[in-house]
C-alpha cells in the first residue's frame, strides 16, 4: 500500500505521464512508454528520491533540449551553410539531406541486424575481393536508392559495385559521389564500430556525365563525411575549411551539432596500424614502428588498431596520432581504396589541420586511373606524418 506522500508522487507521476505521451515531441512507441511509466513508479515508490528531482524526470527530454532548446541539427546547419553563397540553388543541401537519410537507416539496420537476420555473409564477393555481409548489401542499396532520389547525381560509384552506376532520368545533373557503404563489415558480426564514407564531386559536362567525373583529384572535392555507427552515431562532415561532428538523437531522430570545428592536435601520443602485417612491412615503416616504441626522448607510443578505418580515423582525429596502412609484400600498391575511402577521409583530416599522404605525395593530389585504385596511406597528427614522410625521403 502506497502512504499518503507516495500516492500524491503517483498522482503527479501519472499527470505528468500523460502529458509528455499527448506531446508530439516525443517519438515514443507504446512498450517505451510503460517502461518510462514502470521506472518512474519505481522511483517513486523509494524514499530516497525527492520530489523536486522526480519531476525533472519528467523533463528530461532528449540529450539537447535541457541545456539547449534551439540545437543546431545537420539540417539547419546545412541551410546555414547554403546561406553563405547567395547563388547556390540548394541542390548540394537536398543532396546531403539525402545522404543523413541513408546513414540514419544503415544506423537503424546496424543496431537491429542480429533482429533483422542481417549478420552473415552473401556469398558473393565485391571487386575488391571483400566476401560481401548480408549488412552491406542492404547499406548499398541504401545509399545508391536515397542519392538516387534527389535528382542531382547522374553518376555514382560505389565500393560494391564494380563499375559506375548511372541514374536515368536525372532532372538536374551537377553532382556525382563517390561511397564505402559500409567500411568496416568484416567486424559487423562482431558488433565493432562500422561506418560510411562519402565523398562528393562537380560534374564536368552536366548533360554527358561519365567515369571520368568519378575519377577527379581529391583536392577537387566539394563535400566529404563519414557516419560512424557504435554505442552513438555519429555523422562528420567538411566542405574543406572547417570540420564538424553530429550525434545523432534517436528520440527526435535528428542529428545535433556535438563537435564543433574539429581540429586534430599536432603531435599525437598513438599510432595505429595492423601490426600482423610486421614481416611484410618495408623498412621505413618497421624503422618509424621501432620509433613509437623505443622514442630516444619522452614516452613510448600507445599501440591502438579497431580494424575499422572509420573507427581508428575517428579516434585519430580527436586524440592525435598516425594510423598507417602501408604497401606489403601481398599488397604492392596498398589496399585501401583511394576513391572511396582516402581521398574523402584525407579531404576531412586535412581540413581539420592534419596530413593524409602516401609516404611521399599527398593524397589529395593523386590523380585516379581506375574506380578500385588503391593506395598505400598515412593519416594523422601533421608532425607525425611530416616524421614518416621524412624518412621516405632520406631513403630515396
Amino acid at each position: 500500500m502506497f502512504s499518503s506522500k507516495k500516492r500524491h508522487f503517483r498522482k503527479e507521476i501519472e499527470k505528468k505521464f500523460l502529458k509528455l505521451k499527448k506531446a508530439c515531441f516525443f517519438f515514443w512507441n507504446k512498450k517505451t512508454l510503460v517502461l518510462k511509466k514502470q521506472a518512474w513508479f519505481v522511483c517513486c515508490s523509494t524514499l530516497v528520491v525527492k520530489k523536486k528531482k522526480i519531476i525533472c524526470t519528467f523533463k528530461r527530454k532528449s540529450i539537447i533540449s535541457i541545456k539547449k532548446k534551439d540545437p543546431s541539427t545537420l539540417s539547419r546547419w546545412i541551410l546555414k551553410e547554403q546561406q553563405k553563397y547567395p547563388k547556390a540553388k540548394g541542390d548540394l543541401t537536398v543532396l546531403l539531406n539525402s545522404v543523413q537519410l541513408a546513414c540514419k537507416i544503415i544506423a537503424n539496420a546496424a543496431k537491429g541486424a542480429g533482429i533483422y537476420n542481417l549478420y552473415g555473409i552473401t556469398g558473393e564477393e565485391n571487386k575488391s575481393g571483400d566476401i560481401v555481409k548480408k549488412l552491406d548489401t542492404f547499406s548499398n542499396e541504401s545509399m545508391i536508392n536515397c542519392i538516387s532520389f534527389t535528382g542531382t547525381v547522374p553518376i555514382m560509384a560505389s565500393e560494391e559495385a564494380e563499375n559506375s552506376i548511372i541514374v536515368p532520368n536525372c532532372d538536374q545533373p551537377k553532382y556525382c559521389v563517390v561511397f564505402d557503404p559500409l567500411d568496416g563489415s568484416s567486424n559487423i558480426d562482431a558488433n565493432v564500430s562500422i561506418g560510411t564514407i562519402f565523398g562528393i564531386y562537380r560534374i564536368e559536362d552536366p548533360k554527358k556525365p561519365q567515369d571520368s567525373d568519378l575519377l577527379q583529384k581529391g583536392e577537387k572535392l566539394v563535400c566529404s563525411g563519414y557516419a560512424m555507427y557504435g554505442h552513438s552515431t555519429m555523422l562528420v562532415l567538411t566542405f574543406g575549411d572547417e570540420v564538424n561532428g553530429f550525434t545523432l538523437d534517436p528520440q527526435i531522430g535528428e542529428f545535433i551539432l556535438t563537435h564543433r570545428r574539429i581540429q586534430i592536435p599536432e603531435k599525437g601520443s598513438i599510432y595505429s596500424i595492423n601490426e600482423g602485417n610486421a614481416k611484410d612491412f618495408d623498412k621505413v615503416v618497421t624503422t618509424f614502428i621501432h620509433r613509437c616504441k623505443n622514442p630516444t626522448k619522452g614516452s613510448p607510443k600507445k599501440a591502438r588498431y579497431i580494424g575499422s578505418m572509420v573507427a581508428d580515423i575517428h579516434r585519430t582525429l580527436l586524440y592525435g596520432g598516425i594510423f598507417m596502412y602501408p604497401a606489403t609484400k601481398d599488397s604492392p600498391n596498398g589496399k585501401l581504396r583511394l576513391l572511396y575511402e582516402l581521398n574523402p577521409l584525407a579531404f576531412i583530416v586535412e581540413a581539420a589541420g592534419g596530413k593524409a599522404s602516401t609516404g611521399s605525395a599527398p593524397i589529395l593530389s593523386l590523380q585516379p586511373t581506375s574506380l578500385h585504385q588503391r593506395q598505400p596511406c598515412f593519416f594523422g597528427s601533421k608532425a607525425d606524418v611530416e616524421e614518416i614522410e621524412a624518412l621516405y625521403a632520406s631513403t630515396t
